[in-house]
């Protein structure tokens, strides 16, 4: 099943239709994407039995995110080795950096960013999670039935903010508006061979420059899910942007940062694509 957020109410995804949630349920589910998380056991009985009617066609460019308030956001750094080596660091032997990406930074599939005055932006293609049932203490046996489902996440980054000052600011480098596209659409975890492997790919103005797959993760989502839950609950509708692999602008040499007029592609299979275009 894809969920996805189209205009501001949510609806559901089928042969690249959208069905229109509230409506089709007869108003027992509201219209606000980031509702339904809260009601997700329920809302998968419904859409899972309901006789759908054909949806309507639907162009990416009106897409929000398919979790555009989320109450937690917590985001994970130095989750590939090869990403650590290039950013000089040892690959965690406990859980990694844990920072937030502010509400606000939450944007949709396609968009228009604005680069910070002076900064040093840069791309971090990421799996996002999303949490379907509260989970506390939960075991990585048990961490899959508390996922809602899968979304591509781009971790853009202002690299100066982000490093500035006697202790690093990663939650205010990451979080200018834009900062954190999530989408096309939710993908529920019954819909992958297998959710655990799945490539990530991004590219700025069609040159590749990340590639890599969910597999290669030193903490998966499932151990993720078990080591945050085992020290605050994670709430319906949190999401978790889960780390990045190698190929970020700052572990290269020379250091390459996006410019006015790039073109970000970030994409992640069995799920979609982001494209984010920036501005001076």
């Amino acid at each position: 099943m894809r969920i996805a957020n189209l205009s501001g109410r949510l609806v559901l995804i089928a042969e690249d239709r959208a069905i229109d949630v509230e409506r089709a349920s007869g108003g027992v589910f509201a219209a606000d994407p980031q509702a339904v998380y809260e009601r997700w056991d329920e809302f998968r009985t419904w859409a899972d039995g309901a006789g759908l009617s054909a949806g309507v066609p639907f162009e990416a460019s009106g897409l929000g995110s398919p979790v555009p308030a989320p109450r937690q956001t917590l985001a994970i750094g130095l989750n590939y080795r090869d990403h650590a080596a290039e950013s000089g660091f040892v690959a965690p032997d406990g859980l990694p950096p844990v920072f937030t990406k502010y509400v606000t930074s939450i944007s949709g599939p396609v968009t228009e960013v604005a680069l910070p005055p002076g900064g040093h932006t840069d791309w971090e293609v990421e799996l996002v999670a999303v949490i379907g049932a509260r989970a506390e203490k939960v075991t990585e046996a048990d961490a899959w039935s508390h996922i809602a489902g899968l979304a591509v996440g781009q971790d853009i980054s202002e690299r100066v903010v982000q490093l500035a000052g006697p202790a690093p600011q990663f939650s205010l480098g990451k979080s200018y508006p834009g900062f954190a596209p999530i989408g096309p659409w939710l993908v529920t975890p019954d819909e992958f061979d297998n959710p655990d492997d799945l490539e990530l790919r991004c590219a700025i103005n069609g040159e590749e420059v990340q590639k890599g797959r969910t597999r290669d993760l030193i903490f998966s989502v499932p151990a993720l899910i078990a080591g945050l839950s085992a020290v605050l609950p994670l709430l319906p509708g949190d999401v978790i942007f889960t780390g990045t692999p190698a190929g970020v602008g700052l572990g290269r040499d020379p250091q390459r940062f996006l410019a006015s007029g790039d073109e970000l592609v970030s994409t992640i299979q069995d799920i979609g694509e982001l494209r984010q275009t920036f501005v001076g």
